[in-house]
């Protein structure tokens, strides 16, 4: 209280009208309790016209590996389209992009680095933007994102692009050469090397989550997920990729062009689930149809300075607010989502109430569960439209995919619908965490959020 009332007092001292002038029976101005509902605990960390923003974000469809609809397209192919799709949508002159910066897992560095810097030129930018990539395992479209943003505070450049690209087709999951024999001597290095599939057995194990509790968390996943295919949730976020599919019996190349996820399955029964066979642990719980999905696919997010944003009269999509990583023991690395989101969310003066919507990465249900019980979430608020388990999970794109996803989604649900958060777990045993702001909700005055009673704010308690 005290310290809300203090200052209120020293913005009063400079409205209240002098008594000289008004006299002894003027009505004065007195501080009292604010009643902006949560706001006063919400404190912006920089300047309203130096906010970065969102103004853009895309992505493909996700489809299967090696038997999706892109099985055929070349990494750069897909990368290009939503490069090209956030520069063409907004009408930015792409000379104006300080820097390009793509999330990718799996691909050789410098021929990725190359396959990037390809799909640039492919969407017609010049060759003054630079192009760089960023690994951080399953968070890495998220991290490049981040990055940008974390550049345009810095002053290197006012104009961003933070990406992400996953060719599971084109480049499994492996290790090249042999390993350090050191590693046997630290037990959290030798952890690093586990299969991501014997760490969500390590989760279900050590915190008690149950096969029917997996399995139900599939089917949710894939039930949200078609229910918002057949809605047409997705248009606003999906573009279309003109491609080829080749029969693998014949050779025969057909032309198709690709706009909606190939491994939904609205069909998907706990009874169906429940007759699959463990894949990592003879005893285990974790299945083909309770892990994430395989994947390709890309997204693109264009981020800039809101004075940038609003001088071209582009419409904010969204506020970057504060980005987290931490990290985890190895052996349970799906638990990060637990541990990255509270820092994330305290660093934006928030508490896990304030935030109205999640998209909390699928990696696998153990860990999605575990997390979600973990924090205490609203089932209702988390992957709303389905997430990994359904849609897919190209590792490097699915954090740029996850805020194209978040952000179109605040957009429908409008001003009752203000902050929302992005998580995912990291191999090797770390979190990621962001927290986003919608744009139509941001006001440069106060940020006050509209309440129905009479509740004081957080730090006038």
């Amino acid at each position: 209280m005290e310290k809300a009332i203090n200052r209120q007092k020293i913005l009063l001292h400079h409205l209240n009208p002098s008594s000289s002038i008004h006299g002894s029976d003027s009505t004065f101005l007195s501080a009292s309790a604010c009643m902006a509902g949560d706001s006063a605990a919400y404190q912006r960390t920089s300047t309203f016209g130096d906010d970065v923003v969102i103004v853009a974000a895309y992505r493909t469809a996700l489809c299967k590996s090696k038997r999706g609809s892109f099985k055929d397209t070349y990494p750069d192919d897909l990368l290009a389209p939503v490069l090209k799709a956030v520069i063409e949508k907004t009408n930015v002159n792409p000379s104006e992009v300080g820097d390009i910066v793509v999330g990718t897992v799996l691909g050789s560095g410098s021929q990725r680095a190359s396959e990037c810097r390809m799909a640039a030129f492919y969407a017609g930018f010049p060759e003054t933007v630079p192009v760089r990539t960023v690994n951080r395992q399953c968070s890495s479209g998220l991290q490049a994102v981040a990055d940008v943003a974390a550049a345009i505070r810095a002053g290197f450049y006012e104009i961003g692009i933070g990406a992400g690209l996953e060719s599971m087709t084109t480049n499994v999951v492996g290790w090249d050469g042999s390993v350090n024999p050191k590693v046997k001597m630290f037990e959290q290095a030798q952890n690093c090397l586990l299969p991501m599939g014997i760490t969500s057995e390590n989760v279900a194990h050590r915190f008690g989550v149950s096969r029917k509790e997996q399995d139900q968390a599939a089917v949710e996943s894939h039930r949200r997920a078609a229910t918002a295919t057949a809605s047409g949730r997705f248009k606003d976020e999906i573009i279309p990729v003109s491609t080829k599919i080749v029969d693998p019996k014949t050779g025969e190349e057909k032309s198709v062009t690709i706009s909606v996820d190939d491994g939904i399955r609205p069909s998907t029964t706990l009874s169906d689930l429940g007759r699959l066979k463990p894949v990592f642990k003879k005893d285990g719980n974790t299945t083909a149809g309770n892990s994430s999905q395989v994947s390709d696919g890309a997204a693109a997010v264009l981020l800039m300075k809101r004075s940038i944003a609003v001088q071209k009269g582009l419409p904010i999509l969204g506020v970057f607010r504060t980005f987290a990583a931490v990290g985890v023991d190895p052996a349970i690395m799906g638990v990060g989502p637990a541990a990255a989101i509270p820092v994330a969310v305290k660093a934006a003066g928030l508490e896990l109430d304030d935030i109205d919507l999640f998209e909390i990465n699928e990696a696998f249900a153990s860990q999605f569960v575990y997390c979600r019980n973990k924090l205490g979430l609203d089932p209702e608020k988390i992957n709303v439209n389905g997430g990994a388990m359904a849609i897919g999970h190209p590792l490097g794109a699915t954090g740029a995919r996850c805020v194209a996803t978040l952000l179109h989604e605040m957009k429908k649900r409008g001003r009752d619908c203000r902050f929302g958060v992005i998580s995912m777990c990291i191999g090797t045993g770390m979190g990621a965490a962001a927290v986003f702001e919608s744009g139509d909700c941001a006001d440069e005055l106060c940020n006050a959020r509209k309440v129905d009673d009479l509740l004081l704010s957080k730090d006038a308690r």
